[in-house]
């Protein structure tokens, strides 16, 4: 039998696909993307039509492959006033984080180098690169603060790894990871690159993430930590408010940012100018941290309500963590049980959640799974986890009673 001409011999499944052929009015954590309801589109609309008056032509016109001179120039009072020093030279647009992995793989990792992933990880870089041909090499996550360890990856598990195998790139989201909504102590930041530069291999650190804080406390950032000029800092506007504008940004030492400009300039000439000249707008009126602020309390009431109807549904032997902010939640079915099985009587009711098969580099913990809860109100969300924990209760019961009938079966055959 011939194999088709196009066809993916890899088998992989991407999380838009579980969404295939399901009602609109299904409750879905699939997806950890901003409320659609809350897009500023009046704002953005003006921010548009500002700009269309002012530099219609030149922002309609080729650009340079760095980015917008404007949009740049905004971005860097941003990252000043987060406590990131940098330069023109030190920053590149791009069309979100997405394509900053991508030209990271291109630009600095060859088929066969290693690379170190979180494990879960975001299935986003995972595919770009194997893609590249990588050797994508798996560090635990720490879920849980067991006794005499911190929360995020397991430093010992990287050190023992980075030991072990010459790595190119070290690639984590140190805050609200996807998908376990982990964050990293201060201290884990400081030993981890302090093994960085023991070992000299650059952090790429996505940070699209840090801003959804649900408190005023932050933690600083690697970028900010950085001593050594090691951390590539990735980030992009998709989280706040603006996924479909495709526009993120690059912060790293020059060499990098001119090796990645090449390639970017090589892949698509520029990132779009009207979008990038509308976010520069957006962010000049101060109508971004306005935004900002009101998204923080939205996901913050959303997060308290996912965590709420958890504790008040949920079967004794569910494990999960209440992440400090972020837009997903990680949790863990009692010994034994499969997501991905229970998915399948979960979706006939109409709530859908991603299992966590689809975030694993390596060894996948098939009782695992993701509730991103961004794009579902209170209610929603309440609903959702009481249709979830009262299928995983009936199969809890299908379960108990197999047992008591294998039980009664042995009895008989004494």
């Amino acid at each position: 039998m011939r194999t088709p001409l196009f066809a993916d011999e890899r088998g992989e499944e991407a999380l838009s696909r579980l969404t295939a052929g399901v009602p609109e009015s299904a409750l879905s954590f699939v997806m950890a993307c901003p409320a659609p309801e809350f897009f500023p589109i009046d704002e953005l609309q003006i921010c548009v039509n500002a700009v269309l008056r002012r530099e219609a032509t030149e922002v309609l016109a080729l650009g340079p492959s760095d980015g917008y001179p404007p949009l740049k120039a905004a971005l860097l009072e941003l990252l000043r006033h987060e406590g990131i020093t940098a330069k023109d030279e030190n920053l590149l647009i791009t069309d979100g984080c997405q394509q900053s992995f991508d030209l990271i793989s291109k630009a600095f990792v060859r088929p066969g180098d290693s690379v170190i992933m979180e494990n879960p990880t975001y299935p986003g870089a995972l595919a770009i690169f194997h893609g590249g041909r990588a050797r994508c090499l798996a560090v635990p996550m720490r879920t849980h603060a067991e006794p005499g360890t911190t929360l995020g990856l397991d430093l010992e598990a990287l050190e023992a790894t980075l030991a072990a195998n010459r790595v190119k790139l070290i690639l984590l989201t140190p805050d609200f990871q996807n998908p376990t909504g982990v964050s990293m102590p201060l201290a884990s930041r400081r030993k981890l690159l302090e093994l960085a530069g023991r070992y000299q291999v650059p952090v790429v650190e996505d940070h699209i993430y840090a801003r959804l804080h649900a408190r005023e406390e932050r933690v600083p950032s690697l970028k900010q930590l950085d001593r050594s000029n090691l951390v590539i800092h990735i980030d992009s506007f998709a989280k706040v408010a603006f996924p479909g504008l495709r526009v993120g940004w690059i912060v790293a030492p020059a060499q990098a940012i001119e090796r990645l400009r090449v390639v970017k300039q090589t892949t698509d000439l520029h990132t779009d100018q009207l979008a990038q000249a509308t976010l520069a707008e957006f962010l000049r009126r101060g109508l971004f941290s306005k935004h900002l602020a009101k998204m923080r309390k939205v996901y913050a009431s959303r997060l308290a309500a996912v965590d709420e109807a958890l504790h008040k549904y949920m079967p004794e032997g569910t494990r999960w963590m209440r992440p400090e902010g972020g837009m997903c939640l990680w949790l863990e079915l009692p010994p034994g049980f499969d997501a991905s099985e229970l998915l399948i009587h979960v979706k006939e009711r109409g709530v859908l959640f991603a299992p966590g098969r689809y975030f694993y580099a390596q060894s996948p913990l098939p009782n695992t799974l993701r509730l991103a809860f961004s794009s579902l109100d209170e209610k929603q969300v309440t609903r959702g986890v009481a249709t979830l924990a009262e299928m995983l209760k009936v199969e809890m019961r299908k379960r108990q009673r197999g047992v008591r009938r294998a039980e009664r079966s042995r009895v008989a055959l004494v």
